[in-house]
């Protein structure tokens, strides 16, 4: 499907292609293989399109007179899409090569009926589609944000449950997912605002750059909630370990409280003859008064001195 911006935007066929006036297409990988040499693509390129890249992070390769990159978006669904990029003076071609519910082409039909014909040009086009695939960049920050908070708000109440290291572990790997995926977007557009290969006329080249700064703040953004997660991993650690010291604490001082009476059945428990108070009749309740008294006094010298 190729679509020809000149006075007015139109349907046309690739015979009708023409360097004189921008075309904006989406083939599949198949059908690009059929039509490559009309182009001029290398072999290359055009068989990485043929299969999906399982990687985000690819580079953008920069040729004499087009730029080609490959593309892994996540959709929300858990089967990410897979896309291809082909950038030529006067030409766009996306490569729709996995896309399991459409998202890829309902993004290129709202690309190409978003400006008027008079008005479209080829860093505007680019700039749209790569802004497409980060529409829900801010829900996706707004949401973890919102769930990194509620995290804290749960060790700070002390209702951080069993499973709260697997729940962080899932918002860390969304966000190292969705790291790697605006990078991706972030390289691809500081290679195309260098304009190498003289894509895209000097004036426009500023849509571009603007197109960087946009995915830079995203970056930003998601690398400030990866340190807060962090952060995040390191207090809840920390609420652990105050609640083992708290524990410690508390053997500690039931053991310093009760030690004394250990002392009184060690020494009782020698059975020597010659102990006057195995032969008292009141020997045996003058020890447990000895103990309860002992073990009063430590409690009131352990509540004098704060141990409790």
């Amino acid at each position: 499907m190729f679509y020809k911006a000149e006075n007015e935007l139109k349907e046309i066929a690739i015979e009708d292609i023409s360097d004189s006036f921008l075309t904006v297409g989406i083939v599949s990988g198949d059908e690009l293989a059929e039509i490559k040499d009309r182009f001029g693509f290398s072999a290359s390129s055009v068989e990485r399109c043929r299969r999906a890249n399982s990687l985000f992070r690819t580079e953008v390769e920069v040729y004499g007179g087009y730029s080609f990159t490959e593309l892994r978006v996540p959709n929300g669904s858990g089967d990410d899409d897979y896309i291809a990029l082909f950038l030529k003076k006067n030409l766009i071609l996306i490569i729709d090569i996995f896309d399991r519910d459409g998202s890829t082409m309902d993004i290129f039909r709202r690309v190409v009926d978003r400006f008027p014909a008079e008005k479209i040009n080829a860093a505007k086009v680019v700039c749209s589609f790569m802004e497409s695939l980060v529409s829900d960049s801010g829900a996706i920050i707004e949401n973890a944000r919102n769930n990194l908070v509620e995290m804290e708000e749960k060790i700070v109440n002390d209702d951080a449950g069993e499973d709260f290291n697997i729940e962080l572990l899932d918002i860390k790997k969304d966000l190292l997912k969705f790291n790697n995926y605006y990078e991706q977007l972030l390289d691809i557009s500081e290679t195309l605002s260098d304009n190498d290969n003289d894509i895209f006329p000097e004036e426009d080249v500023i849509y571009i750059s603007n197109l960087q700064s946009k995915m830079q703040r995203i970056v930003n953004d998601i690398d400030s909630l990866e340190n807060s997660a962090d952060h995040l991993g390191d207090a809840y650690s920390s609420s652990l370990d105050l609640k083992l010291n708290h524990s410690m604490k508390f053997f500690t001082v039931l053991t310093t409280i009760f030690f004394p009476i250990t002392i009184i059945v060690g020494w009782y428990g020698m059975n020597f003859d010659s102990m006057a108070e195995f032969h008292w009749k009141y020997g045996y309740v003058f020890v447990i008064a000895l103990s309860v008294l002992v073990v009063t006094v430590m409690m009131l010298i352990g509540k004098k001195r704060r141990w409790f």
